[in-house]
């Protein structure tokens, strides 16, 4: 598992370690059953309090990605594939998203955004 840590973000610290957990269970990096490092392992290869790992390890197993076993550790939830296709597909949309509210402060009408798609699409 890899995280990468910005202290620098407005976003705090429990969000980014969810969002990129999510995104590595999501695109199947981490595996059904796969343990998660141990809280204070990871607080500690972190360098950021285990309370901020903790919160961050309950966020997850609120939405069903990971479960906690009381003295064995935190592992990946099984996710079926219905769900994890849905929230691909919420991921890109929310990037288009941002990509069209960006065009559209650049001053780009809908036309344009659909000629810059296309031409994407076609690459």
């Amino acid at each position: 598992m890899h995280v990468i840590i910005n202290n620098s973000s407005m976003i705090p610290v429990y969000e980014q370690i969810v969002e990129q957990i999510r995104q590595q269970i999501m695109m199947g990096e981490l595996k059904e059953g796969e343990g998660l490092p141990s809280v204070r392992t990871f607080a500690a290869e972190q360098k950021i309090s285990a309370l901020t790992v903790k919160k961050a390890y309950d966020k997850l197993e609120e939405d069903g990605l990971v479960v906690t076993v009381h003295g064995k550790g935190t592992y990946v939830s099984a996710i079926n594939s219905g769900a994890a296709s849905e929230a691909r597909r919420k991921a890109v949309e929310e990037d288009f998203s941002l990509a069209v509210s960006k065009a559209k402060l650049a001053g780009l009408n809908n036309d344009d955004i659909r000629e810059i798609l296309e031409i994407i699409l076609e690459e």
